[in-house]
């Protein structure tokens, strides 16, 4: 006759695993939708120095999942939003990159302009009238390409295309500006042109994604989910990018 566990015992076992869960150290488990505990907390965390906002909430859910994999993509992985322990351990890793090259920025970064761009009634950026030559190159090559979709990969293998992504996006307008010969990823951008902050120009940049701001304008892929434009005056969070500007902008 097959024996059954009394219900406290099962009780007792289900609380067990439970507690053993919220305790897992980081990276000593494939975590996935429905995980939950401290080692998830870390995760995300991690995943938001990326560069990946996530929620630290402890609780692996659809958002966690979602930034898992957009970091796979970013990293060539395998994209099944499971993140495993070597996948945890590099995500770890590039959140520590991340935080440890923004520490040693300029802490003088150069004087932000004076005049600032603005985005107009029909979408577009419109720079100001002293701005320099490069500064309004770049804001109307950036009304050039501001209502293409966003596509991956585009603008990399043709400067005309008909999407770009957000590194596209970044070259894209820099080119026209004579500030770039060729097309770079995201992870490119973080070495190109001068460390910290600029004046005029920064681009922001991770791992998984880049923009860029202009005259205080915002030039970024993202911001096509708000307008269907790449121009925002809204600044996000820079928490997990490295900033790089052109020499003397």
């Amino acid at each position: 006759m097959r024996r059954t566990l009394p219900a406290l015992a099962v009780v007792a076992l289900s609380l067990t695993a439970v507690a053993d869960a919220a305790a897992a150290s980081y990276a000593s488990r494939t975590l996935k939708v429905g995980s939950s505990g401290s080692d998830v907390r870390a995760l995300q965390r991690y995943l938001d120095s990326a560069g990946f906002d996530t929620s630290a909430d402890g609780q692996f859910g659809p958002a966690t999942r979602r930034s898992v994999k957009r970091f796979e993509l970013a990293e060539s992985r395998r994209v099944n939003g499971a993140a495993s322990r070597s996948e945890q351990r590099l995500v770890q890793e590039r959140a520590e990159t991340a935080t440890s090259e923004a520490e040693t920025l300029p802490t003088e970064p150069p004087a932000a302009p004076v005049e600032k761009a603005y985005v107009g009634d029909d979408g577009l950026a419109v720079a100001p009238a002293g701005a320099p030559a490069e500064v309004q190159q770049i804001i109307a090559a950036g009304n050039e390409i501001a209502t293409k979709p966003y596509k991956y990969g585009g603008g990399h293998g043709s400067w005309n295309d008909t999407g770009y992504d957000c590194s596209g996006s970044v070259s894209y307008v820099l080119h026209a500006a004579g500030l770039l010969d060729t097309p770079l990823n995201s992870s490119g951008l973080m070495r190109w042109g001068s460390a910290g902050r600029g004046g005029w120009i920064t681009v922001r940049s991770n791992p998984g994604h880049a923009y860029l701001v202009v005259a205080g304008l915002r030039f970024d892929t993202s911001a096509l989910k708000a307008n269907g434009n790449r121009w925002s005056e809204q600044m996000r969070s820079s928490t997990g990018y490295t900033a790089r500007h052109p020499e003397g902008f």
